[in-house]
């Protein structure tokens, strides 16, 4: 078996078995190994397959996962990831599911103690990808207004799915307007 698919198995193994807090807590622990470590793909498509896997139903570290061992090696790489990302937290809730009882969580000051301290480090573990993202989407002082505003208004109740069709049909006409200007100034060019 291709070398690649023990050390996408592994490193989706790691990064399923020490991260607390879901999808967004992994963001930045898989862009770190698959972007910065092993340079599997540059940062561009990182956030092109992360906007894909978020659009998609189901678990966002599980889509990534998918998107980056598909990417890779196609539908046995994607498996491969998949597996590594899933196995940890499946032993760990069956390990926790035979050995112990809600009462002793619950009542447990050691295992409640655990849990406060983890919550911080999810904060900063969902943080970090929202601000590397916003830097490589070219989010700048002038338009930071755009995701505050749309946060707000998911927040107070608004459906997320208004803004993804506005989001898409306002990329869809930035593009075409984008691309008849360049075609515009390179026939001016070409007729000069």
């Amino acid at each position: 078996m291709d070398k690649l698919y023990w050390k996408l198995f592994f490193t989706f193994l790691k990064i399923g078995a020490f991260t607390f807090g879901g999808g967004w807590a992994m963001i930045s622990l898989i862009e770190r190994e698959v972007v910065d470590k092993n340079k599997w793909i540059d940062r561009e498509e990182f956030l092109d397959l992360l906007a894909i896997s978020q659009s998609m139903p189901g678990i966002l570290a599980v889509n990534i996962s998918v998107s980056i061992g598909d990417k890779l090696r196609g539908f046995r790489g994607s498996l491969t990831a998949a597996l590594g990302t899933i196995l940890p937290s499946f032993l760990i809730i069956l390990a926790i599911a035979i050995f112990l009882t809600p009462d002793i969580i619950k009542n447990n000051p050691i295992v409640s103690r655990i849990f406060m301290g983890i919550r911080p480090c999810v904060v900063a573990l969902i943080v970090a990808p929202v601000i590397t993202s916003a830097r490589a989407a070219k989010i700048s002082w002038r338009t930071v207004w755009i995701p505050i505003v749309v946060a707000v208004l998911i927040y107070i109740g608004w459906n997320p799915i208004v803004f993804i069709v506005l989001g898409g049909l306002g990329g869809y006409l930035w593009f075409t307007r984008h691309h008849r200007m360049l075609r515009d100034k390179q026939g001016k060019e070409d007729g000069k």
